[in-house]
């Protein structure tokens, strides 16, 4: 009789921290972590950890994935650097992040989110007689200026948002492009917006505006600040 294996996954959804169970024997999961770290390594995989010991577990991965970014940019950021800084075997990785891209893609949303915090605060911060469309296009221009100066946005061009996009599970995407969305609507709801514009349209220009950004150096770096302050004043002075 042949024995049948299995390997537990812990991944991430909505109603939080998911087990699954999947055979060693057929499941292509297995397959490629076996190709990405070793079979001796996949059978010393500690079978649990305490929530204390995940907790810091997953705070230690964001955070050297973020110097990591900063450093090497998305492309040469890899696992295998991650779990060094973390002082964790490779196999271990694997039982909180399904792959490096989902956890680079976690601790992009979560600095872009204080960034959006800090857009909210200061919209929600204008006086009414600040209204004015000059106003509100200085107050998110600051916004796009202050998300290039983060340091794991500075090193990200076009082709490497495009790489990690590509490499994400669509449900994932679609789900970030949602809560834009939503945060978007949030925002403009601050605001004397037009009853008949379409917030999902208005999410969409702000995202196109965000990927011309990511092509400073094609744009001009001359130009570039006053081309991106009139995309912006374009779109508000239609929603507003």
């Amino acid at each position: 009789m042949t024995e049948k294996r299995g390997l537990a996954f812990i991944s991430k959804s909505k109603l939080g921290l998911s087990l699954h169970c999947i055979d060693m024997g057929t499941d292509p999961r297995y397959t490629d972590h076996i190709n990405k770290f070793g079979q001796n390594e996949v059978e010393h995989l500690p079978k649990s950890y305490s929530d204390q010991e995940r907790t810091y577990i997953k705070k230690r991965l964001k955070e050297e994935a973020s110097a990591c970014m900063g450093q090497f940019g998305i492309r040469r950021t890899t696992v295998d650097e991650l779990v060094k800084r973390v002082k964790i075997p490779k196999g271990t990785f694997y039982l909180f992040y399904p792959s490096k891209e989902l956890l680079l893609f976690e601790v992009i949303q979560e600095q872009h989110e204080l960034v959006n915090q800090k857009l909210y605060q200061e919209l929600s911060g204008l006086e009414e007689t600040d209204l004015s469309a000059d106003k509100i296009t200085d107050v998110i221009f600051e916004f796009y200026k202050l998300t290039e100066e983060m340091p794991i946005f500075r090193l990200m061009d076009s082709g490497e948002i495009e790489l990690l996009v590509r490499k994400l599970p669509r449900e994932v995407v679609e789900a970030h492009l949602r809560e834009d969305t939503d945060t978007i609507q949030k925002l403009f709801s601050l605001l004397p917006v037009k009853k008949d514009v379409d917030i999902s349209v208005l999410s969409a220009a702000f995202h196109a505006i965000y990927y011309a950004t990511l092509h400073k150096k094609e744009i001009g770096e001359a130009q570039y600040d006053q081309a991106l302050r009139l995309l912006i004043y374009g779109v508000v002075t239609q929603s507003i």
